[in-house]
């Protein structure tokens, strides 16, 4: 049974390198099974992947896709992904642009399968599945949102081919306080992946990971890649990267707004205003105003 000691540092498995290495590896489909079972609904018996490399450590790292894409035994495809970081979106959209991509990463799986030779209806089930590291919906109380093509007044269901679904793994707190026997097999998953790499939860995981097998093998897995330096340096090395990319989109934005600012100051507007059209701070515009 693959129990995390309680002060061993593991890696964080809602990285997105990291969820992908530790559902595709061989020894790990029993993990992978459990959780499509989680997805679907239904047992799993067998599942394979489809897209088993792994990015290469360049620059060009940014442009693969960490998802997991499988094909289950009961003629059903999914494409698993973690989406740990926020994505660049318009202010105020309302995470419009994530919603868009599993639009369309749903309908270009669907669309990918051979048709030749067989009819529509014929065609296999496809379920985009994404864990999401960030509140999309803080209006919405549950953390699992599944979509489905429906009528818009009566709700009725246009064809079941296709699937998306977001969990918010922002909104567990409450789960955390349910006995482990009354939770669903994907809030066991949910925990597991927010919280595995947190000392202070490490008992709760540990009794996750005792409660349910295919945990225990994703334990035994995430373990493996934790101990790896190699694994540890790319973790570190992404983090790091992440850390400046954001660190340079902050100095860009606040660059523009000093731009703005000045040439507000030109026009005489009041430091009031400018601080409503710029968000800096008034020490910010002070000092513009001082040094022109």
């Amino acid at each position: 049974m693959g129990l995390f000691p309680k002060d061993f540092e593991l890696l964080a498995p809602y990285d997105d390198r990291i969820f992908k290495a530790m559902l595709i590896s061989p020894q790990a489909k029993p993990a992978l099974m459990f959780v499509s079972s989680a997805v679907i609904k239904r047992p799993v018996v067998d599942v394979v992947v489809r897209n088993t490399e792994l990015p290469v450590e360049t620059n060009e790292e940014k442009n693969e896709r960490f998802d997991v894409n499988c094909l289950i035994n009961d003629n059903t495809q999914a494409d698993i992904e973690m989406q740990s970081d926020p994505m660049e979106e318009v202010k105020g959209s309302k995470h419009e642009n994530l919603r868009a991509r599993c639009l369309y990463n749903l309908c270009d799986l669907h669309s990918s399968q051979p048709s030749v030779g067989k009819s529509y209806d014929k065609l296999i089930r496809t379920y985009q599945v994404m864990f999401c590291g960030y509140s999309v919906w803080p209006e919405r109380k549950g953390f699992i949102h599944p979509f489905s093509m429906r009528h818009d007044e009566d709700g009725g269901l246009l064809h079941d081919g296709i699937r998306s679904m977001i969990i918010e793994l922002t909104k567990l707190q409450k789960i955390l306080k349910k006995p482990i026997e009354q939770m669903t097999d994907m809030e066991c998953i949910s925990i597991f992946l927010r919280y595995a790499d947190k000392p202070k939860y490490r008992d709760i995981v540990n009794k996750i990971i005792e409660s349910r097998e295919g945990l225990a093998v994703a334990s035994e897995v995430l373990m493996g890649i934790s101990k790896d330096e190699r694994e540890r340096a790319i973790f570190r090395n992404r983090r790091i990267a992440k850390a400046d990319q954001e660190s340079n989109r902050i100095t860009a934005l606040r660059n523009q707004a000093m731009e703005i600012a000045k040439n507000l100051l030109k026009k005489q507007m009041s430091v009031e205003d400018i601080m409503d059209a710029t968000g800096l701070s008034r020490a910010d515009v002070e000092r513009l105003r001082d040094a022109n």
